[in-house]
């Protein structure tokens, strides 16, 4: 089974064309927006996962981080079919995206929980 950061960091990076990984870059300021894609728990059947996934967007200003959570959740929201060797079948949001703090606060934090039901390709 692949594995969901695997899956989901490189279409968000090729849908935004923003850095897209499952860890926050060392020049994170530098890079900004940022975009980190994460699983945090959820469910594993024989043929199937459902992971829990935690996406933050980092930003140089609110404004730019909401814009940039708001369309990542709209597009996760539609996604459906074969995204780098996986078959999304279903995405759930389970907390909308949200301001969270930062070490920085000159970097501007959304983040938002979903849950993706997918299987292998």
């Amino acid at each position: 089974m692949p594995d969901i950061e695997a899956v989901l960091n490189p279409w968000a990076e090729a849908l935004t064309g923003h850095f897209a990984g499952a860890e926050t870059p060392d020049d994170l300021e530098q890079q900004l927006p940022v975009i980190r894609i994460e699983r945090g728990g959820g469910s594993d059947e024989r043929f199937s996962e459902h992971p829990r996934i935690f996406v933050d967007v980092f930003g140089r200003t609110a404004d730019e981080a909401r814009t940039l959570a708001d369309s990542l959740r709209d597009a996760l929201l539609a996604l459906r079919g074969p995204v780098h060797g996986a078959v999304i079948r279903d995405v759930r949001c389970d907390s909308g995206p949200s301001r969270l703090p930062w070490a920085n606060e000159a970097v501007y934090r959304r983040g938002a929980t979903y849950t993706v039901s997918f299987r292998a390709a």
